[in-house]
């Protein structure tokens, strides 16, 4: 084997190295379990006059913990919502690609929302959405794919400036039932 195939070799061993550990870094926001009740807070569109009804609970599988969000989102009364968040501390020095969840629910669509220091008003957020099967499964929303719920907010989200994530079943008629035993940033 001659010099320049050895060094090809090299420079492939060591990007897929780093390929490898850059692809499997992790930033936990939580795996529910422990103090998680603490963290997380369940919301309702009954802050603003709606009528969905639903609750939060933490709950183990396999000794895996896990928040279950359970309830029926109804539009009536300018309503159509229930979730749960938490206040984060994004650090700022980290390369984050996106939100990763491992999720179980009822062959619905649910959403991840993010809100920054930019949203002032309690309708504004980042959206991205993301359809659940009766099995557990790790979905990825690349950072790309949170839009903004309103032209007034700028068109990428900041990073630095994320505030709150929030797990939410949103803006249709439907019966909410969505597990989550991770959730954090890739």
């Amino acid at each position: 084997m001659n010099r320049y195939t050895k060094n090809k070799i090299t420079v492939f061993l060591s990007c897929l190295f780093l390929a490898t550990h850059l692809g499997a870094e992790k930033l936990l926001i939580d795996d529910f379990n422990s103090n998680s009740n603490s963290k997380w807070h369940y919301v309702s569109d009954q802050v603003m006059g709606g009528v969905s009804q639903g609750n939060l609970d933490f709950d183990y599988e396999n000794s895996d913990g896990y928040a279950h969000l359970k309830g029926n989102v109804i539009t009536e009364n300018n309503g159509g919502f229930i979730q749960f968040r938490a206040d984060l501390d994004v650090p700022t020095t980290s390369k984050i690609n996106g939100v990763y969840l491992k999720v179980m629910g009822n062959n619905q669509k649910y959403f991840v929302h993010m809100r920054t220091k930019g949203t002032f008003l309690p309708w504004q957020y980042y959206q991205s959405a993301f359809k659940t099967t009766n099995s557990w499964q790790t979905i990825k929303l690349p950072i790309d794919t949170f839009a903004p719920s309103s032209g007034w907010l700028r068109k990428n989200i900041k990073l630095s400036s994320v505030k709150s994530i929030g797990i939410v079943a949103f803006g249709r008629d439907h019966i909410a039932d969505l597990r989550v035993s991770e959730v954090g940033f890739y």
